[in-house]
């Protein structure tokens, strides 16, 4: 058998790092963000609570770091300036649908991040304010492109793509959290959450001119 060598303490420094963003998440899951506190993220990594400090500055950037990580918008606003360039002469139409049903998806697997929003709309935070600002960089983006598409039209694309943002979280957060329906929709069931979809499709199928 080969005898291990020691990697060094470049890599000692990493595998903590590691283990302190991803307790973040832990400590979301099981405690919600009032749990995200210096002395649970430290214990649940198994590290020395000084470690936060040194590796990450303060608590708040530990923190930042990791729900950036695992942020749907933040993700996708990295691949977004690619997939743009590259449906330059297809509408933008269905690239914000993609990422709307993509949102859905993605949201309403990830718990962490569930609780991220709910912090989000419960309280003012640097660390959420920092994230919905790097979130807006995908607006910059995909704005620029349909202002051009749809120039001279009366289409305000940013408030329907406000409303149907917010909703999807809404409605998620709805599905995780409360035993009944909405608007008579059992949107706690795939059936429920596929109507969901295709009037997400609807609406932008009828926000758009014909293309």
């Amino acid at each position: 058998m080969a005898r291990k060598t020691y990697q060094g303490e470049k890599n000692d420094k990493n595998r903590t790092m590691n283990k302190l963003i991803q307790s973040v998440g832990v400590v979301l899951e099981k405690k919600g963000y009032t749990g995200l506190t210096i002395a649970n993220i430290s214990s649940t990594a198994g590290v020395d609570r000084k470690l936060i400090s040194t590796y990450f500055g303060n608590i708040n950037n530990l923190i930042e770091i990791y729900i950036k990580s695992k942020d749907y918008w933040v993700a996708a606003t990295e691949q977004a300036e690619q997939s743009l360039a590259n449906a330059k002469d297809t509408s933008t139409r269905h690239f914000i649908e993609e990422l709307l049903i993509n949102q859905i998806d993605q949201f309403g697997l990830n718990e962490e991040m569930q609780k991220v929003v709910l912090w989000q709309i419960s309280e003012p935070s640097e660390i959420m304010s920092h994230v919905t600002q790097e979130r807006e960089k995908m607006s910059s983006l995909f704005f620029a492109q349909s202002d051009k598409e749809l120039a001279g039209k009366d289409i305000d694309l940013r408030a329907v793509s406000s409303l149907l943002v917010a909703g999807i979280y809404y409605l998620v957060l709805h599905s995780k959290t409360t035993d009944s329906t909405f608007c008579e929709i059992d949107i706690s069931t795939e059936a429920g959450m596929d109507r969901i979809k295709n009037a997400v499709r609807t609406i932008l199928k009828q926000t758009y001119p014909t293309d």
